[in-house]
């Protein structure tokens, strides 16, 4: 029989749904998460997922099953038609108090690279190679170079873009900032912080 001290630490254990995880060990995660149980999900087989799914279609995942789900640079590969079912699907798999984290390119940060003829500039280093705003844009060149078409960059965000793709779905509270690498980062949490303090505590940990 198990130890009831053991069972309640699983208990406890927190789930955090990687959508669009690459590679395991490939993608930057907060610190937050170092203790937590990590489902990756992605479409490319070749990645060696948890899950071998879509975003848009994550049913082999129960209804409130997880406590977060972050998305890092992956609902800019979905046609724009498409993003609203991914948000859908990460709402429905949260727990009430869940919450959603979503990274994507800040295409009105990278205009003033296209209006300055700087299409061609590093804006930073990734662990694949120097990132170009171009590659920002419209995919990272190495990877479709190596014959990876799901990597091409099918939609684009600004602030206001996310934020009405994501008010679309129920959830309580969404903030929204800028982040250093000409990107935005969005929270949307199922039950709304109790104050600002929890608020503050949440972005702080996630690093945004």
């Amino acid at each position: 029989m198990s130890d009831p001290s053991e069972l309640h630490q699983a208990a406890r254990t927190k789930t955090l749904l990687n959508v669009g995880s690459g590679a395991r060990g490939s993608s930057w995660l907060p610190a937050m998460f170092s203790a937590w149980r990590e489902l990756r999900v992605d479409v490319d087989a070749t990645m060696a997922p948890d899950i071998l799914a879509d975003i848009t279609d994550l049913s082999a995942i129960e209804d409130g099953s997880v406590d977060a789900v972050w998305s890092s640079h992956c609902l800019e590969h979905l046609y724009l038609y498409q993003v609203g079912t991914a948000i859908t699907e990460a709402h429905r798999v949260l727990a009430d108090d869940g919450f959603f984290c979503v990274i994507v390119p800040d295409l009105q940060a990278i205009a003033e690279y296209i209006t300055n003829d700087r299409l061609h500039e590093v804006i930073y280093e990734s662990a694949a190679g120097p990132v170009i705003a171009h590659d920002m844009l419209l995919g990272f060149s190495p990877y479709l170079a190596q014959g990876r078409p799901a990597m091409a960059h099918k939609c684009g965000f600004t602030p206001t873009l996310l934020l009405q793709q994501l008010r679309e779905a129920p959830f309580a509270e969404i903030v929204l900032r800028r982040r250093a690498n000409q990107e935005l980062a969005a929270v949307a949490c199922k039950r709304a912080p109790a104050d600002a303090a929890e608020r503050q505590a949440l972005l702080t940990s996630l690093e945004l």
